[in-house]
């Protein structure tokens, strides 16, 4: 009796931009933890470091990856050596002012791109998820990779039928640019859902300092932003009733609570047929 051995699949190509950044370094730990992903390109635009071996630089030891600042490039040569391990996975963790053009052009490169990058405005999402769609090429925009935060966003959803009256806080590190997180909009927007309007007006408020209650969007919810250094990642959904508050929190104390959302989404990316907003559409 014969038997032939099964080839392993090829393990996931995937490119890491902002690879020395915070989240970006421990992308790059994970993705060389997992035995089905390979490394395979490295993009960051800090100085003096084009060039440089990104293991090294992140004290991996030497990985054979040089770190580079042409983004384009690297998406074109990924794409070019994935050949049996299908297409390329890109994981983005950069910068709001370039998150738009960075999707673009993964989807252009048949490069499926997985965004970790909060910014987008809600026509990009629109505009990026129709480009997708043209192009057949699957992607993810995660605002938040923790299961945890997933979990709190179902519970707020859920709660959101019994109360009236909501407000949302997300706390983060000083070094975040935009305000309010993506996770809190999309918090917010999955409570939005149910259709409803929340904290109606009890008095004529007067703020005599301008926007301390808050951003107020058209559903009414008031959502607050606090950036102070010693933060991660952290957010509170209050709701309010005669005789009662019902608090919901999750607190990230660690980067590494991303790492099994990151590589769950770079493992189903390649398999939609375009664009999804948000982790729990992939549990």
């Amino acid at each position: 009796m014969s038997s032939s051995a099964t080839t392993p699949p090829a393990p996931i190509p995937v490119v890491v931009a902002g690879a020395l950044g915070r989240m970006g370094a421990e992308v790059v730990k994970a993705v060389l933890a997992a035995a089905d992903c390979e490394l395979v390109g490295a993009i960051d635009t800090t100085p003096g470091k084009e060039g440089a071996d990104v293991g090294l630089e992140l004290g991996l030891g030497e990985l054979e990856v040089a770190i580079t600042t042409d983004f384009e490039g690297a998406l074109c040569q990924a794409s070019q050596a994935a050949r049996q391990g299908g297409a390329a996975v890109l994981v983005d963790f950069t910068h709001p002012s370039v998150v738009y053009e960075h999707t673009r052009a993964a989807i252009a490169y048949g490069v499926h791109p997985v965004i970790g990058t909060t910014g987008l405005s809600p026509q990009q999402l629109s505009d990026l998820a129709a480009f997708a769609d043209k192009a057949s090429v699957g992607g993810a925009v995660i605002p938040n990779f923790s299961v945890g935060m997933v979990l709190l966003q179902q519970a707020a959803a859920a709660a959101a039928r019994f109360y009236d009256f909501a407000e949302l806080t997300e706390l983060h590190h000083n070094r975040k640019a935009d305000a309010p997180s993506g996770t809190c909009i999309k918090t917010a927007e999955l409570i939005e859902e149910l259709g409803k309007s929340f904290n109606p007006q009890q008095v004529e408020e007067h703020e005599t300092l301008a926007s301390c209650r808050g951003g107020q969007r058209e559903s009414g919810l008031r959502l607050h932003s606090i950036r102070l250094p010693g933060l991660v990642a952290h957010q509170e959904v209050m709701f309010g009733a005669p005789g009662e508050t019902y608090t919901l929190r999750h607190d990230t104390i660690d980067r590494s609570a991303y790492m099994p959302g990151v590589l769950l989404t770079v493992r189903k990316v390649r398999q939609l047929g375009g664009l999804v907003y948000g982790l729990e559409r992939l549990l």
